[in-house]
C-alpha cells in the first residue's frame, strides 16, 4: 500500500524502513508554509520502503511510503 502527499511541501519521516506499525501510528508529515498534514498508518504493517529523502520537497500525490501489511 502507498502513502501519497495530501498536497505540496516539506516531508518529515516519523519511521524508517523496516519499521513496524500499527493502526493510526503517525508515519510521516507534510508541511507548507503554515499548514503540516499528519501521514497516519491505515492499518498494521511494516514500511517496506521511503520513497524520497527526508525533508525533501514533494509535490501533492508523490509516493512518500510503502507499508506492507503483516
Amino acid at each position: 500500500m502507498k502513502i501519497c502527499a495530501p498536497f505540496a511541501g516539506i516531508v518529515h519521516y516519523k519511521v524508517a524502513a523496516g519499521d513496524r506499525v500499527e493502526t493510526g501510528q503517525e508515519l510521516a508529515s507534510v508541511e507548507a508554509i503554515k499548514l503540516e498534514a499528519p501521514l497516519l498508518a491505515p492499518g498494521p504493517g511494516v514500511v517496506d520502503e521511503l520513497h524520497v529523502a527526508d525533508f525533501s520537497d514533494v509535490i501533492g500525490g508523490d509516493a512518500l511510503i510503502t507499508l506492507r501489511e503483516v
